[in-house]
């Protein structure tokens, strides 16, 4: 490299390094000179942002100033189809409140927006109400019936869910609800739900038994058919009875006005009823228990949508009282009505009970679990009742063995004929009731039993017990019957009249299955009746002796044909030939007004009857027929064997 080139490349180098220098010094100026217009900048900057958060500060505080004059016409106005936006409202004032005493509790406007806040409150509790009030309507009797499944028939039950308030209003409610218990610290609202559900619920169990009485005068019950699509007018079935007591009153009725054996003017007499109206009674209390039971699971649903978890027990058990008291004092009065009549010896009476027991006892269980939860004294009212219905009920079955047992041997009151003594009658279709309570009226012996025994109490025990009592019955039956049967002063009469009581019994007993229900604890039960009947058939053909003892061979003399006989010898045939007839007559006469009532039974008696006598009398005739011993011998062969047979026939009737 040449000199000059040396000397150009270090002139070049002295001057990048001037103009740099110059560049940096020109940078130091101006940063000497931003900087500080920076920094004012951000001092403004901050100044600006503190001037707009005190404006707003200011505004805020103010504007609490003004919320009193600002909610004033919605508060008034009040929250009705406006509940969100009142409650928007509130929210506003309530944070005026809280302002005001965190920093100016002193201030007027303190009061103020307080006085607005319990207003606000008062007119949501008042919101609540009317709309409890407005919308909750009873359930009509029909949605009620269908609910509990009154119709058996259908094999599936549709689920029915009672709908107690429109869902808006029901979402409004809840949203009131909640407020109150968050916001507003009162309670009262919840008093007010369950004095208004309980009277909804009271009312409504009230106009289904309301229901059941204005059908009464018809018997025209209907319960709603379940159907897959709710129709507008729900197709109506009658409901199956809940026990048979219509059945032996129409059966005593039958009796009462037709006899055993057809005729009218029986001396039976039905059981003090009420016929169609204790139907329907029963009836009526026992859906009603049902409806109970359904309805407050359904109150308790909404209620847990509605009250607090804490509260919730305590509020529906408050609901339920009314209407569940008023269900126990009815069943109170069943029970006096059945002590009443117990008194008056009308056992009859106790059969209400069994068809209500046997309910209240099988829908114990879901009546439990609704209750679960509730005071003592409310979830014992049921276990009470049940208690005392098998007490009483206990009561009248012992009262009625017993009355079986004493009833009085009144001479005016037994059949003339010797026909079925309304004792017996009663006595057995009262009995034959308790073939649909077994286990009801087992369980009623068995509560009266010792502790020990009712500590191993089963159902097999329950009807042993039953069974045992059934034959103490039948037992105490018999020995009246076998008292009242000395008033009978024939005692032809009377063993007609025992024969019929005890076939009566027998055939009834294994009509209804009671001999299976007996056999139970006494298998030989039927064979004793047997043997009963029997023997008074027996002692029946006894009367005939004072005519058959005529035709025997005593005292008839020994003669060859031919040979004249003596006048005493011929006065001993006449004698022979006039008692016999004598005694035909007079007993064909008296017996042809006796009653035998099954055809049966009459038609055997008739034919033993007719054998012995035709025999006896064609024998007879047979060694009378070559004997002279009268010249008017149609004045003493009065009756040919046939004409003596259809005599027989005629027993036991007299349309003959």
């Amino acid at each position: 490299m040449s000199l000059s080139a040396a000397n150009m490349i270090l002139w070049l180098s002295s001057c990048q390094v001037s103009i740099l220098s110059s560049f940096e010094s020109r940078l130091m100026q101006l940063e000497n000179s931003i900087i500080p217009v920076h920094k004012q900048t951000e001092n403004l900057q901050r100044l600006q942002e503190n001037v707009d958060k005190t404006l707003s500060c200011l505004d805020h505080v103010i504007s609490y100033y003004h919320v009193a004059k600002d909610t004033d016409k919605i508060i008034r106005e009040g929250p009705a189809g406006r509940l969100d936006e009142y409650l928007a409202c509130i929210a506003k004032i309530q944070k005026a409140v809280e302002y005001f005493q965190d920093n100016n509790p002193d201030s007027p406007e303190l009061n103020t927006v307080k006085a607005r806040f319990e207003k606000g409150k008062e007119l949501l509790e008042v919101e609540f109400r009317s709309l409890l009030m407005r919308y909750s309507k009873p359930v009509p009797p029909i949605l009620i019936l269908d609910a509990i499944g009154d119709n058996e028939d259908m094999e599936v039950q549709e689920d029915v869910t009672l709908e107690h308030l429109p869902e808006a209003v029901l979402q409004d409610i809840i949203c009131i609800s909640a407020w109150l218990v968050e916001y507003g610290r009162n309670q009262d609202f919840m008093n007010v739900y369950f004095q208004v559900r309980s009277s909804q619920l009271d009312r409504s169990i009230k106009g289904l038994k309301e229901h059941f009485r204005k059908n009464s005068a018809t018997s025209a019950i209907h319960s709603p058919a379940v159907q897959t699509k709710r129709k507008e007018t729900p197709t109506k079935k009658p409901p199956k009875r809940p026990g048979t007591i219509r059945k032996a009153q129409n059966l005593l009725k039958q009796y009462s006005q037709h006899g055993l054996d057809g005729k009218k003017g029986s001396n039976l007499t039905p059981l003090e009823g009420k016929d169609d109206v204790l139907d329907i009674e029963i009836d009526s209390y026992i859906h009603c228990i049902s409806a109970f039971v359904k309805l407050a699971q359904s109150e308790y649903t909404l209620l847990t949508e509605i009250i607090p978890e804490h509260h919730q027990k305590k509020t529906f058990d408050s609901l339920i009282q009314e209407a569940l008291d008023n269900l126990m004092l009815e069943g109170d009065n069943i029970i006096s009505a059945a002590r009443r009549a117990i008194m008056r010896h009308d056992y009859s009476a106790v059969l209400t009970i069994f068809p209500i027991l046997r309910h209240l006892k099988q829908t114990k269980p879901d009546f439990d679990a609704t209750l679960q939860g509730t005071a003592a004294s409310t979830k014992n009212k049921l276990p009470a009742l049940i208690t005392s219905m098998e007490t009483i009920g206990a009561k009248a079955l012992e009262e009625f063995a017993d009355s079986i047992k004493n009833d009085p041997d009144k001479e005016y009151n037994m059949p003339k004929d010797g026909t079925v003594h309304e004792l017996t009658s009663n006595a057995i279709l009262f009995l034959q009731q308790l073939l649909d309570f077994q286990e009801t009226a087992g369980a009623m012996l068995a509560s009266q039993e010792s502790s020990s025994s009712a500590s191993s109490y089963s159902s097999e025990f329950s009807r042993r017990l039953l069974s045992t009592y059934i034959y103490k019955v039948l037992g105490n039956l018999q020995l009246n019957l076998s008292n009242k049967a000395k008033v009978y002063e024939d005692p032809a009469l009377r063993a007609v009249f025992l024969h019929n009581n005890y076939n009566y019994i027998l055939k009834s007993l294994e009509k209804s299955e009671l001999i299976q229900l007996v056999a139970v604890t006494h298998k030989k039960v039927e064979g004793s009746y047997r043997e009963l009947i029997e023997q008074e058939i027996q002692n029946y053909q006894r009367s005939w002796l004072k005519v058959t003892e005529h035709l025997t061979e005593r005292n008839i003399p020994a003669f060859q044909p031919g040979t004249k006989l003596k006048d005493k010898e011929r006065q001993i045939i006449k004698d022979k030939f006039k008692g016999f007839n004598d005694g035909l007559e007079e007993l064909c006469k008296i017996q042809q007004g006796w009653a035998v009532p099954d055809k049966g039974q009459r038609d055997a008696i008739r034919q033993a009857q007719k054998r012995v006598v035709s025999e006896a009398y064609r024998a007879f005739l047979q060694r009378c027929a070559n004997i002279s011993f009268t010249k008017n011998p149609e004045k003493y062969h009065r009756y040919s064997p046939e004409q003596v047979e259809v005599m027989i026939d005629k027993l036991f009737d007299t349309s003959a």
